[in-house]
């Protein structure tokens, strides 16, 4: 997606406000009638005959009627994609949409274009024999840095272009999609941007994520995802005192939870705009990129647990998933991805902070703390982060491995015991007999 920021004018805003209301009263409709299905009743509409029920609304209800019919249908559209997709997008089931939440709509291209093969052959129907035109978004380049797309009912609606170089040509897409959040209007057009080509040269970089230094690369640099300021951080504090203070369902309370919310939303964008610049930079700069594999959802579960069983440290273990979830782990995996495309692998995740770079020895006294990394064994000192992503560069995860040979390197201090046992003929597959 191409995502940039809008500058609407103020009847163009109200005008787009109104299109969400369309869009999330029709959404919400949809999810109505599917909710209703049981199965002793005859099956829920589908898109076809949603959008005829559509029609015979907007004769009826003459709010409805005056919202753009392409708005409502496209937002009906989301619906039977979302619907056909509850099983492989893991959201399950499409729910209701909530004002000032979810508040956002889709629109087509009003301009028709000839559409091509892949080999650059124009693509004709088969009956009629005739070149087939497909939709286009109408967007026009008013200088190096602003552009404008038309919006139905809103006329031509400005947008920066965020994106400098060769990322800053006007997007090709049939669709585009209107979002309003925080008092921030976005528009993000559906088009797949082509991926980063490599150097060539076939290095190798392997990245250890963590809380203190969110990404640590095996040749020694350590990059870190911008945070909110100290003082930033004490205004959301006071604007969540002054709502928590001030009457309930007032202005007031409504006012100052949408302040902390802009604070709130700008440490979002940091934090994606810093995955996008670090992910192109790896995709760029690296032929073969390897993260540490890691299980997000399951290290920021809640340790709550349950009435009978409550959790321990619930307080300090909120803390430390909101820390994680505030470096990206997830987004910066996901965009490099994006961007090199079979040139990302993921590495298993044990030992690779116990293990040492230099002669492959494992042992958890070698961890001395968070940045200490010295080896029991050969005596080996390194950065902890960097020793780490040296192994996950060299793809060395999984089951320990013995010494190479048998007093290569030295030997355990006799007053310490090594924390992990050499791997058994049994765990490994190796044939007893």
């Amino acid at each position: 997606m191409s995502r940039f920021r809008m500058y609407p004018s103020r009847a163009q805003a109200e005008q787009m406000l109104t299109h969400c209301a369309h869009a999330r009263y029709v959404w919400n409709l949809a999810v109505e009638q599917h909710a209703h299905w049981r199965r002793w009743r005859k099956s829920a509409p589908g898109f076809v005959e949603q959008c005829r029920q559509l029609t015979e609304a907007r004769r009826e209800n003459e709010w409805l009627g005056s919202g753009n019919a392409d708005v409502q249908q496209q937002a009906l559209k989301d619906f039977a994609q979302a619907k056909n997709a509850r099983f492989t997008s893991g959201f399950g089931e499409p729910t209701w949409r909530r004002k000032h939440v979810h508040e956002g709509f889709r629109v087509i291209g009003t301009d028709r274009v000839p559409e091509y093969q892949a080999d650059g052959s124009p693509k004709l129907n088969v009956k009629t024999g005739r070149q087939v035109m497909g939709r286009s978004v109408v967007v026009q380049k008013l200088n190096r840095r602003w552009a404008q797309v038309r919006v139905p009912g809103c006329g031509w609606v400005r947008f920066r272009l965020s994106a400098r170089g060769k990322g800053a040509k006007l997007p090709d897409a049939k669709t585009f999609r209107v979002t309003f959040r925080n008092g921030q209007w976005h528009i993000a057009f559906a088009v797949i941007p082509d991926p980063a080509e490599g150097p060539g040269t076939g290095e190798v970089i392997g990245i250890d994520r963590g809380v203190t230094v969110t990404a640590a690369l095996s040749d020694g640099r350590k990059l870190n995802c911008p945070q909110l300021t100290t003082r930033e951080r004490a205004q959301i504090r006071k604007h969540q005192r002054r709502a928590a203070r001030a009457p309930k369902g007032s202005k007031a309370k409504t006012a100052e939870y949408a302040k902390a919310a802009r604070l709130k939303a700008r440490e979002a964008n940091r934090r994606k705009d810093w995955c996008e610049k670090t992910s192109t930079m790896l995709a760029r700069c690296y032929d073969l990129v390897r993260f540490e594999k890691l299980n997000i959802k399951t290290m920021t579960r809640s340790a709550k647990g349950t009435v009978e069983r409550p959790g321990k440290n619930v307080a300090q273990k909120s803390g430390l998933n909101r820390s994680i979830l505030a470096q990206g782990w997830g987004l910066l995996r996901q965009r490099t991805g994006h961007k090199a495309p079979g040139r990302v692998e993921d590495v298993p995740a044990p030992y690779t902070s116990l293990r040492c770079s230099a002669c492959g020895w494992i042992d958890k006294n070698s961890r001395k703390s968070q940045a200490e990394f010295v080896c029991s064994s050969c005596g080996f000192t390194c950065n902890a982060d960097t020793n780490a992503s040296i192994n996950i560069a060299a793809g060395q995860g999984g089951i320990p491995r013995p010494r190479r040979t048998a007093g290569a390197g030295g030997t355990t201090p006799p007053n310490q015991r090594s924390s992990v046992r050499e791997p058994q003929p049994e765990w490994v597959g190796i044939p007893l007999f």
